[in-house]
């Protein structure tokens, strides 16, 4: 089940929520690389790390699932958001060369179709950058964060998943060492927790980060894909299905 966006934004702004983006925007400096003139797509809830990544970009836009609920970024009134379903996106083919995935894989519907989407719409050779909750993470034991909520993954998991899908994992990184407190005390120790955590305890973080290339010289199988929104009529005048069989 989805966090709501408003419990989303307010987490982010409290003390733990600015901890938490400074750890995974460490962990994402080391995987991001060169980004300048590129078309950057944030999915699920990117907002803290769009804002610090998305500079060079040439164009950035971010895609919130529906039943999420999306905000404004980056500005009220001027907003680059948009309401999406996990497996369908409003774009062209080859059109994005990075996704930043982050609070959402863990809350679809279908991780196979949410991943085939995200492959239709990236260019040949686009990123893929995916922040995840560790299964193996104490932060998936509390659900006062947004990463104790939805499916966690372990690395195997996540590489078997994202090679399924046409994906070539190609950098791993984590994030997380220190308790999802919100005591004074423990945040003041989060510096030294998360820089011990690092090289003691990696296998426990509360985050994984994986950075994925998209593959192009591997067949696709092809699935019937089974339609899970259908429109149906409000108003339907009466007798119109006599008229058809009496004119047939």
């Amino acid at each position: 089940m989805h966090m709501d966006v408003v419990e989303l934004r307010d987490f982010y702004a409290t003390s733990l929520g600015l901890a938490v983006e400074n750890s995974v925007s460490m962990s994402l400096s080391a995987i991001w690389g060169k980004s300048s003139g590129e078309h950057l797509l944030g999915l699920g809830y990117p907002v803290p790390w769009l804002d610090r990544f998305s500079s060079e970009c040439e164009r950035s836009i971010c895609f919130m699932p529906a039943g999420q609920g999306a905000c404004h970024w980056p500005t009220p009134k001027q907003t680059a958001t948009a309401l999406t379903y996990d497996d369908e996106f409003p774009l062209r083919d080859s059109s994005v060369d990075r996704i930043l995935m982050v609070h959402h894989l863990e809350h679809a519907e279908s991780a196979d179709e949410c991943l085939a989407e995200a492959w239709r719409v990236l260019s040949p050779g686009g990123v893929l950058i995916i922040v995840a909750p560790n299964r193996r993470g104490v932060w998936t034991r509390f659900e006062n964060t947004p990463f104790g909520t939805g499916k966690p993954y372990s690395r195997g998991q996540l590489n078997r998943l994202l090679r399924a899908n046409q994906f070539t994992p190609e950098n791993w990184s984590d994030a997380l060492h220190f308790a999802p407190s919100k005591r004074e005390f423990s945040l003041k120790l989060r510096s030294g927790m998360e820089s011990v955590g690092r090289k003691l305890w990696p296998v426990f973080a509360g985050a994984i980060i994986v950075s994925a290339t998209k593959r192009l010289y591997q067949g696709i199988p092809v699935t019937a894909k089974a339609r899970r929104r259908v429109a149906v009529p409000v108003l339907v005048p009466q007798g119109t299905g006599r008229i058809n069989r009496l004119q047939r």
